[in-house]
C-alpha cells in the first residue's frame, strides 16, 4: 500500500476498477446497542463475495455507531466501528443494524444522523429490528416495510403509518428493509442481482452453499401462539391439528369435535382471531406448504398436489393461482436461476489499492486484497 497525495472525492478505489466504468457503491452499516451479529455477517458477507467474484470493488462498506466506540452484539460480543457518526463520509446507502430492544437502542444522535442521511436522498434499509430507528425518525411513513416477527406488534403501535408486512423482505423505492436472522442475505442478493445481474447473485450463492435465493414473496413463518399469546387455546388447538393433517385434511365438524366444541364456535373463533373462516385458513395452511415444495423439492406438480391434499391438478392450480396470482407450473420455472459459471482466472498482480484520500480505509479493500489468491477472483464477469 503506497501513500499518495492526490485528493479524490471518492476516497479509496481499487486499482481494478479504474476505467472500468463501474461505479464502487459506499454502503454505511448503523450498529445500534445489542444489534444482532448473524443479521450484519449475512448482509455484509454477499458484498464481500461479490468484489471476490468481480475481481473489483463494487461494493464498500463501513460500520458506524454514535461516538464511534465499540457496541455490544445481542450474543455480548463486541465490535469496534470503523467510524462514528461524526466521521464525514460520502454514502450510496445507510442500513441499520438492530437487534434486541430496538425501542432502548435508538437514540436522538441515531435520529437525527438518519434525517440528515434521508436529506442528503440516500438510499435507506435495515435488518432485524433496525427497522425501528428509520421509523423513528419517520422515514418509513407509506412505505412497505420487513421486520422481525417479534418486533412487529410494537411497531404497529408505536407507528401506525408504516405498512408492516409479513414479508422476509420489502424493496420498496429507495428503503430496503429485512427481517432478521439469515432473511438479510436474500435480501443483499436480490439488490445484488439488480445492480449487476443474476449471473453474480447465483455465484455468491454458490459460494455460501444457498440452496435457493429467497424473494420478496416469501413469508416469515410467524408462531401463531406468538401472535395470539395462550388466550385461545382451542384455536392453537384446531391450528396444530390443520398443520398436522394438510396431506389428508380433516373436515370441519371433526375438527370442531376434535377440540370439544361446536363448528360454529370454531367459525367464530377463526372469524374473530384470524379474519378468516377455518376452511380459507386451513386453504393458505396447504397451499404455503405446495409453495414450499415447488421452490425446495423436484416433486413433480401432480405429486405436490397429492401431498397437500388436493384431488386434483386441475383445482390444485386452480386455487393456487387465485391465492398466489400465478399458476403452481409459473412457481417451478420463476424458481429456476442460472447457474454461474465459475472459471479459475488468472491472478492479478501485486498492490491490490492505494491510499488517493482521507478517508478511512474500508474493509472491503482489505477483503478484496487477500482474496487476491482465492480460485474463484474474478470469475464473474460483470458489465454496466
Amino acid at each position: 500500500m503506497t501513500n499518495t497525495s492526490r485528493k479524490d472525492p471518492d476516497g479509496f478505489r481499487s486499482l481494478q476498477t479504474k476505467g472500468n466504468g463501474i461505479k464502487t457503491q459506499t454502503i454505511g452499516f448503523l450498529l445500534l446497542d445489542n444489534f444482532t451479529l448473524i443479521s450484519l455477517a449475512s448482509a455484509i458477507e454477499p458484498l464481500r463475495m461479490a468484489n471476490q467474484l468481480a475481481g473489483h470493488e463494487l461494493y464498500r462498506w463501513y460500520t458506524l455507531t454514535a461516538d464511534g466506540e465499540p457496541v455490544s452484539a445481542s450474543d455480548g460480543l463486541k465490535v469496534t466501528p470503523d467510524v462514528s457518526l461524526r466521521t464525514p463520509l460520502t454514502l450510496d446507502m445507510v442500513v441499520v443494524c438492530g437487534g434486541v430492544g430496538p425501542h432502548r437502542s435508538v437514540q436522538r444522535e441515531h435520529v437525527a444522523w438518519l434525517q440528515g442521511q434521508a436529506r442528503l436522498s440516500r438510499r435507506l434499509g435495515a435488518i432485524c429490528t433496525g427497522s425501528w430507528a428509520l421509523a423513528k425518525a419517520g422515514l418509513l411513513d407509506g412505505y412497505d416495510v420487513s421486520t422481525h416477527w417479534e418486533c412487529m406488534a410494537a411497531m404497529r403501535e408505536a407507528f401506525p403509518r408504516v405498512e408492516l408486512t409479513t414479508r422476509l423482505f420489502c424493496i420498496d423505492r429507495d428503503r430496503a428493509t429485512s427481517s432478521g436472522g439469515t432473511a438479510p442475505l436474500d435480501m443483499m442478493l436480490n439488490l445484488i442481482a439488480k445492480d449487476h445481474g443474476r449471473e453474480l447473485s447465483a455465484g455468491i450463492s454458490e459460494m455460501f452453499i444457498c440452496e435457493r435465493v429467497r424473494n420478496e414473496q416469501d413469508q416469515q413463518r410467524i408462531p401463531l401462539r406468538h401472535v395470539l399469546g395462550t388466550t385461545q387455546p382451542k384455536l392453537l388447538e384446531s391450528v396444530a391439528l390443520m398443520e398436522a393433517n394438510l396431506e389428508e385434511p380433516i373436515g370441519l365438524d371433526e375438527l370442531a369435535c376434535y377440540v370439544g366444541i361446536s363448528r360454529r364456535q370454531l367459525e367464530r373463533l377463526f372469524q374473530k382471531n384470524l379474519d378468516c373462516s377455518p376452511s380459507r385458513y386451513y386453504l393458505k395452511l396447504r397451499l404455503t406448504r405446495a409453495r414450499q415444495l415447488l421452490k425446495q423439492t423436484s416433486m413433480s406438480i401432480i405429486e405436490v398436489a397429492s401431498a397437500c391434499g388436493f384431488v386434483s391438478t386441475p383445482h390444485f392450480s386452480k386455487c393456487y393461482r387465485e391465492f398466489f396470482g400465478f399458476p403452481p407450473r409459473d412457481e417451478r420455472i420463476g424458481n429456476l436461476q442460472p447457474v454461474a459459471r465459475l472459471q479459475v482466472d488468472a491472478l492479478f498482480k501485486d498492490a491490490a489499492f492505494e491510499v488517493i484520500s482521507g478517508e478511512p480505509v474500508s474493509s472491503a479493500l482489505v477483503a478484496l486484497d487477500q482474496a487476491r489468491g482465492e480460485p474463484t477472483y474474478a470469475s464473474v464477469t460483470v458489465t454496466k
